[in-house]
């Protein structure tokens, strides 16, 4: 059944943190893959849920990186993968499906935010490729060992900037049109809502439900692109070691704040039997206008299932993937 896009008044907040959002949920037993599993909201995230008893898979770019970041965390494995790559996806999901294991939560963390232009090895361009297509491919490859849970969720990690743009169906890898970086990105996270929706709706019936998340602003590796007139527009500065100041300001989460609502779409009894919405501070999100700068909120036209249909044909054919029934 299809989850209405409006609160539901879960008792959470903006200021609850990830072990708060849990719910004091015991996963043991459960397998996670969270991706970008080694940094920022992903390094919580995997921390929350390994101490809940999960075991989680942290397929990493920077596999060293990864071993350092996650030095200490139980119940913790690591294996290489890089969205940009379909067949480094290939491998990882070919590793993961003869291992026989079921997939009971996939957490699409990983992305990039506002680089210049650049491609992946196709052509195509990057934050649509690595916060969209990527993860497509992933979870088609993982459809199998998620259907093999009986029960779990796919969360899509996405953002308030989907209001920045929607998905271009004619030209979304700015081949024929001028490269923005902030329309980019708002496109990919649009993918990302709606890519949530078109999996619930295909998910519903082998019980694979899925979320789309907006952690909240936070100021992770994610903003290691933003250029000094990008800071000034967002009304941060950095300092001379290099870090980004938050001094002064407000509205902005902490880590284990920002990564409250990816662990409560991943794992909070709450939404067991719901799925298909977009989420915002511990809860699900309401309908924004379509027009005009928002604040909270989701735009209908990212979650509106003609578009979510729209995309899931262009991503089966620009990766060439689809989901096996």
């Amino acid at each position: 059944m299809t989850t209405e896009q409006k609160p539901i008044g879960s008792g959470f907040g903006a200021s609850t943190t990830a072990e708060e959002a849990l719910g004091g949920r015991n996963l043991s037993g459960k397998t996670v893959v969270v991706t970008g599993g080694y940094s920022g909201l992903g390094l919580e995230t995997t921390r929350v849920l390994a101490n809940a008893g999960a075991t989680i898979i942290v397929p990493a770019r920077r596999p060293d990186e990864a071993r350092r970041q996650l030095d200490g965390i139980p119940r913790v494995e690591i294996a290489a993968l890089d969205l940009l790559d379909p067949r480094s996806i290939d491998a990882f999901a070919d590793a993961f499906g003869e291992s026989g294991r079921p997939l009971h939560i996939l957490i699409d963390s990983a992305g990039v935010m506002a680089p210049p232009l650049t491609r992946d090895s196709r052509g195509y361009e990057s934050q649509f490729s690595a916060n969209h297509l990527g993860h497509f491919q992933l979870a088609a490859r993982l459809w199998l060992s998620l259907r093999r849970s009986g029960g779990a969720r796919v969360v899509s990690v996405s953002s308030r900037g989907h209001q920045f743009s929607g998905v271009d169906f004619e030209d979304p890898n700015f081949e024929r049109r001028t490269y923005d970086k902030w329309l980019a990105y708002g496109q990919s996270k649009t993918a990302n809502v709606l890519f949530a929706v078109a999996l619930d709706r295909r998910g519903q019936s082998e019980n694979v439900r899925a979320f789309s998340v907006h952690p909240g602003s936070i100021v992770t590796e994610l903003a290691r692109h933003l250029t000094e007139e990008d800071l000034q527009k967002f009304g941060l500065e950095r300092k001379p070691d290099g870090t980004i100041s938050l001094e002064n300001r407000t509205g902005f989460k902490t880590v284990p704040q920002g990564a409250a609502t990816i662990v409560w779409c991943a794992a909070n009894s709450r939404l067991d039997g719901m799925g298909g919405v977009y989420c915002e501070d511990c809860d699900i999100a309401e309908l924004s206008p379509a027009e005009g700068q928002i604040e909270k909120g989701v735009r209908p036209q990212a979650v509106d299932s003609a578009l979510a249909d729209r995309l899931w044909q262009l991503s089966e054919g620009l990766t060439g993937v689809s989901f096996e029934r």
